[in-house]
């Protein structure tokens, strides 16, 4: 396919039988809740692999749900050659939301702010050190020394934690965490729970700067069912509200989008939400 076409992917599945296919999050998401969708045989597909992006749990839920198809996670990056964990299929369905346990012939931590590491449960960066790792950012030798540690470790710049059965989870990047004082708010969290909202289509949530509470303030931008119309804003915070701690909750309220701009890989572009939120706080402050 040279592009993604909701109807063309179905047919090609439908078509020759497909039984495994690489996936993004917002193809998983369109699977759940497309209506497009019910108008073709999916059955021949075994399962599906997710990455390139945090999926949450309701998502992997919604398409087993519906299509009872199994989804399971990877996780990688390019300086990793890519891929250092997978979910292995049998586990899918146990632990939904984890990428899965680490490759061979690697080792990894999660690290605090202070370069101390974690014990299982609790939330760091994750450092991966292996064969696989890259040497350096060509002619960036910053870039190579804030990305390497003196003892070969990668920092990968994403948050995530351990469980005590050696499972990772990885819930969002470092650098796009929401800091509202002094507590840290995962975007990645907030979007999952709010893509279970009946209403909500899809959603990206960014953090903006208030100066009445000289703090980051979560803001969800959400694409609403058809049918749902403005004016229904309120009524999702407050569902929210009900579902988070009170640092999690979208202070910055919430704003009806006709699409949530995204990579050709699926990750959110929050950066050009951001533009779209200071032009818009232009004209009204939060």
């Amino acid at each position: 396919m040279p592009k993604f076409e909701l109807a063309a992917f179905c047919n090609h599945i439908q078509t020759h039988k497909i039984t495994f296919a690489y996936v993004v999050p917002p193809v998983v998401l369109l699977l759940g809740k497309s209506p497009i969708v019910s108008d073709y045989d999916l059955s021949s597909i075994r399962m599906l692999n997710s990455g390139a992006a945090p999926l949450t749990e309701d998502i992997v839920h919604a398409v087993w749900n519906r299509l009872k198809i199994p989804v399971k996670q990877g996780y990688g990056l390019s300086e990793t050659s890519p891929t250092t964990h997978a979910q292995k299929w049998e586990d899918w369905k146990t632990t939904i939301g984890s990428v899965g346990v680490l490759l061979p012939n690697q080792t990894a931590k999660y690290m605090n702010a202070e370069d101390k590491e974690v014990p299982a449960g609790q939330t760091g960066e994750l450092w991966i050190k292996g064969p696989n790792i890259f040497l350096g950012y060509l002619n960036n030798p910053t870039g190579t020394a804030n990305a390497l540690t003196s003892d070969g470790y990668f920092k990968t710049g994403d948050v995530g934690h351990q469980d005590k059965n050696g499972n990772f989870y990885i819930t969002d990047r470092v650098k796009e965490l929401i800091k509202y004082k002094g507590f840290q708010v995962p975007p990645a969290e907030l979007e999952g729970i709010l893509l279970g909202h009946e209403w909500v289509d899809d959603v990206a949530v960014i953090g903006l700067y208030d100066e009445a509470q000289a703090t980051e303030v979560p803001r969800a931008y959400v694409v609403p069912k058809k049918g749902i119309e403005k004016g229904k804003e309120g009524e999702i915070v407050a569902w929210l509200a009900k579902k988070v701690a009170s640092h999690k909750r979208l202070r910055g309220g919430i704003r009806f989008v006709d699409e949530i701009p995204k990579s050709a890989s699926g990750k959110i572009l929050r950066r050009m939400l951001k533009e779209k939120a200071l032009k818009e706080e232009g004209k009204a402050k939060l």
